[in-house]
């Protein structure tokens, strides 16, 4: 099959399906077309939403094909799509490090929401990737900046962008700096916490505490003080899991995210504070937790998906923490207070109630029916 067949194939399951939403989209299509001649070239793909980039790089003759993707539905995506244009086991999953880009001759990424997100991948291509490889980095021209450029450049002599075709653009990087070596995960010490907090690139809020996990994290006390086990859903650095597992000897804590970088994040922040004990796992809410195993669920939820400020993602959550709670079990979450969720924790988990709030942020306590 031509790229173009294979394209045509391509859906967006098992994520959402909409006729308003694509699995390929204008910025996939622009970087395969820059890319070129892809016979025989070594490619690494990073972050590929639903399996474009490295399906149509199968199909125009790629033979190395590694791919690395933050997100666990996108790997799911990737591996049907594979499936369904018979190109299973055509391309290697693998994790964002050095022995990714080993040797790689061109590297396929989706520019990402993060400037350290991209130094990560800018960092890991000059350091291992082949003396003559090619990065390109595509995205929507209303999200890329010039700031993009300069974070390049600290990895490659040359940086130069494609003409804008459909709102995308594409960075084109070249010729690997001498001496750059991998710094990421990177840690900072949060005196008001006490605690070494870890990031790789993509993971929100990088090594900081943001404020809406501070107000939760000083709630915490009057959490489920009978429980068990606990559950940080959607652990992002593990901030609020090494909290629990720190505060509490005896409560058996386990971090679940389906984000890469925040897994691997989680258990960098969790071993530098001595607490390898917590359990981490990338999972697509909770979905291997088992249900009413769980006594006490915390959870900061994202209020983006992609650019746009939804409640969805968050609904998720809240479903998944119904579904592991124990009767009687305890949700304690925390968001910004323009948000509707006070009424959908109520319909999903159950009786909700404010147990704190400042200027920005809530944070409730729901209690399973």
């Amino acid at each position: 099959m031509t790229p173009d067949e294979v394209l045509a194939q391509l859906r967006r399951e098992p994520d959402v399906e909409a006729p308003d939403l694509v699995a390929v989209d204008a910025t996939d299509r622009l970087l395969l077309d820059t890319a070129g001649d892809l016979t025989g070239q070594r490619v690494v793909v990073v972050d590929d939403a639903y399996g474009a980039l490295t399906l149509g790089a199968v199909a125009a003759g790629a033979r190395d094909v590694r791919v690395a993707q933050d997100l666990l539905v996108g790997e799911r995506a990737l591996a049907l799509n594979a499936e369904r244009t018979g190109l299973s086991g055509t391309h290697r999953p693998g994790s964002l490090d050095a022995a990714l880009f080993d040797g790689a001759t061109l590297v396929l990424a989706r520019a990402p929401k993060a400037f350290d997100a991209l130094r990560e991948l800018t960092e890991l291509a000059a350091a291992a990737a082949a003396p003559d490889v090619t990065v390109l980095v595509g995205g929507r021209v209303k999200h890329m900046t010039l700031g993009m450029n300069d974070v390049l450049r600290t990895g490659f002599a040359e940086v130069s962008a494609t003409l804008a075709r459909q709102k995308s653009r594409v960075l084109v990087a070249r010729g690997p700096r001498p001496g750059v070596a991998p710094s990421f995960p990177r840690c900072r010490h949060d005196d008001a916490l006490d605690l070494d907090v870890c990031a790789h690139g993509a993971a929100f809020a990088g090594a900081r505490v943001d404020e809406g996990t501070r107000l939760l994290v000083a709630a915490l006390d009057a959490a489920a003080p009978d429980a068990r086990t606990a559950l940080d859903l959607g652990c992002g650095t593990g901030v609020l899991a090494a909290v629990l597992a720190r505060s509490r000897p005896d409560l058996e804590v386990t971090a679940t995210d389906q984000s890469a970088a925040a897994v691997a994040s989680a258990r960098a922040t969790l071993a530098r504070a001595g607490l390898e004990r917590v359990r981490v796992l990338r999972d697509d809410a909770a979905a291997t937790v088992p249900d009413a195993s769980v006594d006490l669920v915390v959870c900061n939820p994202p209020f983006h998906l992609g650019a746009a400020v939804v409640t969805a993602a968050a609904d998720r959550l809240f479903a998944a923490a119904a579904r592991v709670l124990r009767p009687g079990g305890e949700l304690w979450a925390v968001y910004n207070n323009r948000l509707p969720h006070r009424a959908a924790l109520r319909r999903l988990v159950g009786p909700t109630r404010a147990a704190a709030h400042d200027r920005r942020f809530t944070v409730t306590v729901s209690t399973r029916r």
